[in-house]
């Protein structure tokens, strides 16, 4: 464990953590998969070969390094390197495919474009329209390499020599991480260096870290909680970081073992999975000591942390473009006060507003809406979407967070719901729009609305319902329908609920009324995709 004083501001970017932890704790373990370790040092060395291969590759500050890859310690070499040079890395959601993979990817306009073997030919389907100038693929020995792509190792063959990172500032944007399109079309969000640290420090109270603590991640790396809640706070805090590319709730607790990581992070219905397996007499027999695990029950609190013998449970209330917002001192008792979000970070003002931008009474509900105490702490807007930034704040500078909520008279804060039109299931956002969009592209279908309907296994989840008018003269199965959108969209836009219907609710100005589909939620001639044992391909 290595606290770092960061208080110059041009400590504060990943590139200079990284060597500051590497002169400091150099042979400490920092990263881990199954066998593989990496001391501070070691991955200090690794960043600084792929930094000069990627400048080989004509990458400089402000160029942008998109990866569409499978989870592992060479990605996270990857943003390091791309940090150490200023320049920006975008993660790629490893499950797109077709045209979200193609915009997306053309939307990064990316200088270099990173990914592996055993993605390659769903990437090899878009590239061709994509512009950008080098290509660099993982060989996971699954697929041939094609003749115009570098091999990752290409970079690696760099030598290790330090770089000058004294032009970085800690404002400068570092990233883009690509939202789910909640209210339209995604929108990227630009994260500065500063953004990742603040959080990590944010972060870091919530797990009272101690020497020889090890954190552990399942969350992907396109998700942003993955690098903020783990692997940049274990970058910052000098302790070690386990990284799975996926989440096993039948394995999870034996990785945990494995490791020996005496932290972790879920999220959404992850920790819910964990509580619904078999109970084993050796449930209490793992290492985990401090866990953040975001949203859990009120009601099952204690039960968990009792059984899976845990001392210290955090949960948090955020989003991408700030971070963590409201958090809960960590406990294994339920609060007093069920459903309570927390206190506020001390460096951001927090507002519950209507449409007009005014302050709702205690007790209504409004949008939560902020403004930064500090620069650099939250986003620094949305990629190349002036008109998208400017919508996202009011007129005096408060950003709308999308998230509706009130608060008490004790001057607590609760969460309501989402004001953007999305569903979150298993850990995601998942914009209704797009979903609309896969399911309007089958011949057969004329119109469709797609909305949530609360998840069984957790209430702030939905699952995926959709309401579809066929063509005239068209028939096609439900069995169908849901094939079609697993063959040409992500696997989790297959809606758990079909129906087919004659009409939708509109309202005078032609927009569907959800509410009215939500209310009316699953009747006798809808079809559930689990009910009926269809097998989701991934």
């Amino acid at each position: 464990m290595n606290h770092l004083d960061l208080s110059n501001t041009r400590d504060r970017n990943l590139g200079r953590i990284l060597q500051m932890q590497a002169d400091s704790v150099g042979d400490n373990v920092y990263l881990m998969n199954d066998e593989t370790r990496f001391t501070f040092a070691q991955t200090d060395a690794i960043v600084n070969s792929i930094a000069r291969g990627l400048a080989d590759l004509g990458v400089g500050r402000g160029d942008r390094v998109a990866f569409f890859a499978n989870s592992s310690l060479d990605i996270i070499f990857l943003t390091l390197a791309v940090s150490r040079l200023g320049a920006v890395w975008i993660p790629i959601n490893a499950e797109y495919k077709g045209e979200w993979l193609k915009s997306t990817l053309a939307d990064s306009k990316p200088k270099v474009i990173v990914s592996d073997t055993r993605l390659w030919p769903r990437l090899a389907e878009v590239i061709a329209h994509v512009p950008h100038d080098q290509l660099v693929l993982r060989d996971l020995g699954d697929n041939p390499m094609p003749p115009e792509a570098k091999p990752f190792e290409f970079l690696k063959s760099f030598p290790n020599a330090p770089h000058d990172m004294s032009f970085i500032d800690y404002g400068d944007v570092n990233a883009v991480l690509w939202t789910s399109g909640t209210t339209g079309k995604s929108k990227g969000v630009m994260q500065s260096h500063n953004v990742w640290v603040h959080t990590a420090e944010r972060i870091a109270a919530r797990y009272a870290t101690l020497p020889g603590d090890v954190t552990y991640n399942v969350l992907p790396l396109y998700n942003s909680a993955s690098w903020m809640m783990t692997i940049f706070r274990a970058l910052s805090e000098g302790i070690g970081c386990a990284s799975d590319p996926t989440f096993s709730a039948s394995n999870f607790w034996d990785r945990t073992r494995y490791y020996n990581a005496t932290q972790t992070f879920t999220l959404g219905a992850m920790h819910i999975y964990l509580w619904k397996l078999p109970e084993r007499p050796d449930d209490a027999d793992n290492p985990v000591r401090s866990a953040g695990m975001t949203p859990m029950p009120d009601d099952i609190i204690a039960a968990f942390a009792k059984r899976f013998g845990i001392e210290r449970l955090a949960q948090g209330f955020g989003q991408s473009e700030i971070g963590n917002v409201i958090s809960r001192e960590p406990t294994i008792l339920p609060s007093p006060k069920p459903g309570v979000l927390g206190n506020v970070t001390p460096l951001v003002d927090l507002r519950l507003i209507n449409d007009e931008g005014e302050d709702v009474p205690d007790g209504e509900v409004g949008e939560f809406a902020l403004k930064p105490k500090k620069p650099h702490i939250m986003f620094e807007g949305y990629f190349e979407n002036p008109e998208a930034t400017k919508a996202a704040f009011t007129a005096d500078g408060w950003y709308r967070m999308g998230d509706l909520g009130r608060r008490d008279a004790d001057g607590d804060y609760y969460f309501v719901d989402r004001k953007k039109d999305a569903v979150r299931l298993a850990g995601r956002n998942i914009s209704t729009m797009e979903v609309e969009q896969a399911i309007r592209a089958h011949p057969a279908v004329d119109e469709v609305a797609v909305f949530g309907i609360k998840s069984e296994d957790l209430d702030a989840e939905d699952e995926l319902a959709a309401n579809v008018i066929l063509k005239q003269g068209q028939a096609v199965t439900h069995e169908d329908l849901a094939s079609f959108v697993n063959q040409t969209a992500p696997y989790y836009f297959v809606p758990r609920y079909i129906e087919f219907v004659d009409s939708l609710p509109y309202t005078p100005t032609n927009k569907v009324q959800k509410y009215m589909l939500r209310e009316r939620g699953v009747t006798a001639d809808t079809w559930d995709r689990k009910g009926a044992g269809f097998e989701l391909v991934r």
